[in-house]
C-alpha cells in the first residue's frame, strides 16, 4: 500500500469513529475519505500490477534479452513478494477483525 492509500484509510477510520462517537467528522477528513472497497481494490490491483511486472521481466531475463540484467529481475520479484506479503497480512487482520465483531454479544 501506498502513502497515500494508508493516509486514506486513516482519515476513513478516523471519521468512522467520529461518527460512532456521534460527533461530526471534520471536513478535512470527509474531504479526503474514500470508500473503504476501492481502496482496497486500487492496492490489490497495485499489487497484482506489481506481480505481472515481474512475471514480464523474468521472462524477458529468461529469453535472454540484453537490457534486463539479474539484478533488476532479483529487485522487482522481492517488490512483488514484499507487497503480496503486506497484501496477505492486511487481508487476515480484516478478518479477523470482522470475525471478532461478529462474535461480539449484542
Amino acid at each position: 500500500m501506498s502513502d497515500i492509500a494508508i493516509n486514506q484509510v486513516l482519515s476513513q477510520m478516523r471519521a468512522m469513529q467520529a461518527m460512532a462517537r456521534n460527533e461530526s467528522p471534520t471536513s478535512l477528513d470527509t474531504k479526503a475519505a474514500a470508500p473503504f472497497s476501492e481502496l482496497m481494490s486500487q492496492s490489490i490491483d497495485q499489487v497484482n500490477n506489481s506481480m505481472q511486472d515481474s512475471k514480464a521481466i523474468t521472462a524477458r531475463f529468461e529469453t535472454g534479452d540484453p537490457s534486463v540484467s539479474l539484478a533488476e529481475v532479483m529487485i522487482n520479484a522481492q517488490k512483488a513478494s514484499i507487497q503480496f506479503s503486506g497484501m496477505t497480512e492486511v487481508r487476515n487482520k480484516l478478518l479477523t477483525a470482522y470475525k471478532d465483531v461478529m462474535n461480539m454479544p449484542v
